[in-house]
């Protein structure tokens, strides 16, 4: 009888390693379907914009690991203001991690921030966001980060 309480005991604990594996996997897929159909196509549709106003803008992605938005000062290659979306290792689900960095001029250095991405929306509906939510989220962070930068003392 012991000797089967045992046995559950270590079945019940491969399961539950084999659950949290498969979840890791899903919250995986699940941002790279993120990045590639919704934050990417935002990212065009930023940087055509930016691009007529002088401002150049580099963005890359890392699989399963992050989203990267650079953004450079007008008619500059020095970078301003990044914004990337961390998905954390070892992630059951999709509540990510924005962090921004940017330097108040072209001589300062990067000063950089980490919060949760859109912490009003559930892990589940990240899926549900479209390009222009991700349009609006990079423009109130890069508003935010430049009128501080811009009227805070030196």
């Amino acid at each position: 009888m012991e000797d089967e309480k045992w046995k559950k005991e270590l079945n019940r604990y491969f399961e539950d390693l084999r659950i949290i594996e498969k979840c890791q996997q899903e919250a995986r897929e699940h941002f790279d379907q993120f990045c590639e159909f919704i934050v990417e196509p935002a990212l065009e549709t930023l940087e055509d914009e930016l691009k007529a106003r002088g401002i150049k803008i580099k963005y890359f992605r890392e699989k399963n690991k992050f989203i990267h938005l650079q953004i450079n000062f007008p008619n500059s290659k020095v970078d301003n203001f990044h914004y990337r979306i961390i998905l954390p290792s070892n992630s059951l689900d999709l509540k990510l991690i924005l962090q921004t960095k940017g330097r108040k001029n072209k001589k300062s250095p990067l000063v950089s921030k980490e919060k949760p991405f859109r912490p009003e929306i559930k892990p589940e509906e990240v899926l549900k966001l479209s390009k222009d939510d991700i349009i609006i989220d990079i423009i109130k962070e890069l508003k935010e980060f430049n009128y501080a930068a811009r009227t805070s003392p030196d």
